[in-house]
């Protein structure tokens, strides 16, 4: 049966198209992808670097629409951080592996999917910055800062992480005394903590928040550990230790002095002795 000029156009397209296909085998796709998220900024990662071709990532929400980001890039990272703005929603990526003109075909480019991430229940939350302590006769107290996320208010000012977060966030202190190993903790759920500590010992601390309604990732990071310094004396500085070679010292100074006492003392006698011998043989 003989085709007509129109069905011979598109027979010869459609064997062009299985050549090229032939020749341009299927790209490599993205390997080891991993969230990476603290405060709710959230960075995508893969592997390997692209040679030849490019990423595309695609973030997909469980309710919400598609969301291209990082279009064509040769970087592994991708900074998802505004197109998870719905903290509660779980999302995957899909890393598409494309050429320069790959997005065009009607054909789905090659592309890997990572595993799920929430950020409610996910994201490490940050250090607190603490901004003020004092330890006043038999208490100890701190004033710390929550931590910032990207995300703002309509106002242009940062949200914290209590501002997502409300009444599921905690902050866990840890402290005891200096030179001491054994530590106590108190919590609140406030941006200031009062507890009760000796009058005459200074105090080291820090704090951590934590997310207690949470399976896993509870424990944020840990704050710099600070002290406080009500007049510290040689003691607290060095330890026992220095008491211990000081008195050492003493001892072997008083004992050296007693020593060259008594031989002194025996000298003396027996000078005295040898210069009566010759007046008793008159």
């Amino acid at each position: 049966m003989l085709l007509d000029a129109g069905g011979r156009v598109l027979l010869l397209s459609a064997l062009l198209w299985r050549l090229a296909a032939a020749g341009n085998p299927e790209l490599p796709t993205a390997v080891n992808i991993t969230w990476s998220s603290i405060n709710f900024k959230t960075i995508l990662q893969w592997q390997p670097k692209p040679s030849g071709y490019f990423y595309t990532v695609e973030i997909h929400g469980q309710i919400s629409d598609t969301k291209k980001k990082c279009i064509m890039t040769t970087e592994t990272e991708c900074d998802v951080t505004d197109v998870l703005r719905n903290v509660k929603e779980t999302y995957t990526a899909h890393i598409l592996s494309v050429t320069s003109s790959g997005m065009d075909n009607f054909e789905e480019p090659p592309f890997a999917v990572s595993e799920k991430f929430t950020p409610y229940s996910q994201t490490v939350l940050g250090k607190p910055e603490i901004q003020n302590y004092t330890q006043k006769d038999s208490k100890l107290n701190i004033v710390f800062q929550d931590p910032l996320t990207p995300y703002t208010f309509p106002n242009g000012s940062f949200q914290s992480i209590r501002d997502i977060f409300q009444h599921d966030l905690e902050y866990k202190l840890y402290y005891w005394k200096d030179q001491s190993s054994g530590k106590k903790d108190a919590i609140t759920k406030s941006q200031k903590f009062e507890v009760s500590v000796e009058n005459t010992k200074n105090y080291c601390f820090y704090i951590q928040g934590i997310i207690p309604s949470r399976r896993e990732n509870r424990y944020g990071q840990e704050s710099m550990v600070l002290c406080t310094s009500i007049g510290r004396n040689i003691l607290d500085e060095y330890g026992a230790e220095v008491f211990i070679i000081i008195a050492v010292i003493a001892i072997a100074v008083i004992t050296l002095a007693i020593v060259l006492s008594v031989i002194l003392c025996k000298r003396k006698k027996a000078k005295a002795a040898r210069e009566k011998e010759p007046l008793n043989g008159v």
